[in-house]
């Protein structure tokens, strides 16, 4: 199974570009982020025609998230990150495809900090540590992946030097991922790329894309359960050379299913 996170930083505007993605490549999954589309306004015939049923959950502005599944129909968990129910923002969706728990995630980006949002970003993430905990030791498999705009250490950003002041590299932030990391996740893309830069994003400013001045704030994280399953990982780079695309590009992983290890069955309860 290939699991895909793609911020796709408006889903009508690049529409031909996700549509070229999913038929080159061909995820099993695709978890899709900053959507800008309200619920009506997602084009979804679009991409059901490319053989992929979609979850969504709109919103106007720099939000709205989706789980897209190939030659097979999402089953919702939850629409919303638990802990605050006043939070109005769409950035967390959680589905079963093919008995794999997917939770798609747009962690707030936290500028200009210090300030309200950035105090978000990190009320944001301290409702996922907890309820990643709940997740982490299922006995189903489970992936957390998407655009948590957290750099993770200067080893995966170009130079650092220029985003010092930028919440992405706050050692709040960074605190966070580490805390989360911690319960047990895997990050997969930093487990199989220990010792080589691996970028997701290039803002368009200073010839960024063109002089791989990139950053890692696209994320993919495997439960204890379904780590094993780890085979391969990387990010579709051409994506981020089309002509007007997404200042991202997909990262993804490969499972194989079959060598994570099987829930345990429940004991049937004693009659007394």
């Amino acid at each position: 199974m290939r699991i895909a996170t793609f911020n796709v930083n408006g889903v009508k505007t690049r529409l031909p570009h996700l549509l070229r993605w999913l038929e080159r490549e061909q995820p099993d999954v695709a978890c899709l982020q900053e959507l800008k589309a309200l619920d009506e306004g997602f084009p979804a015939a679009e991409i059901r025609a490319a053989g992929y049923e979609p979850l969504w959950k709109g919103q106007r502005s720099w939000n709205g998230v989706a789980i897209l599944a190939r030659g097979s129909k999402p089953v919702e968990v939850r629409r919303a990150l638990p802990g605050d129910e006043g939070d109005d923002q769409s950035r967390y969706l959680e589905a079963a495809v093919d008995g794999v728990i997917v939770g798609c995630l747009y962690l707030p980006n936290g500028n200009p900090q210090p300030g309200p949002k950035f105090d978000y970003k990190l009320a944001w993430f301290e409702r996922l540590i907890a309820h990643a905990q709940a997740l982490v030791a299922s006995e189903h498999p489970v992936i957390l992946c998407g655009d948590y705009n957290v750099v993770p250490t200067d080893f995966d950003i170009y130079n650092p030097r220029s985003w010092r002041k930028d919440a992405l590299l706050q050692p709040e932030s960074r605190d966070c991922w580490q805390r989360l990391l911690a319960q047990g996740w895997t990050d997969a893309i930093r487990h199989l790329h220990s010792e080589e830069p691996v970028y997701t994003f290039w803002d368009y400013f200073r010839q960024h894309w063109q002089r791989n001045a990139g950053l890692r704030i696209d994320h993919l994280l495997l439960n204890q359960r379904l780590a094993p399953a780890l085979r391969a990982a990387g990010v579709d780079t051409w994506v981020r050379g089309e002509e007007k695309a997404s200042d991202h590009a997909p990262a993804w992983v490969e499972l194989a299913l079959d060598r994570a290890p099987a829930a345990k069955p429940k004991r049937a309860a004693r009659r007394s």
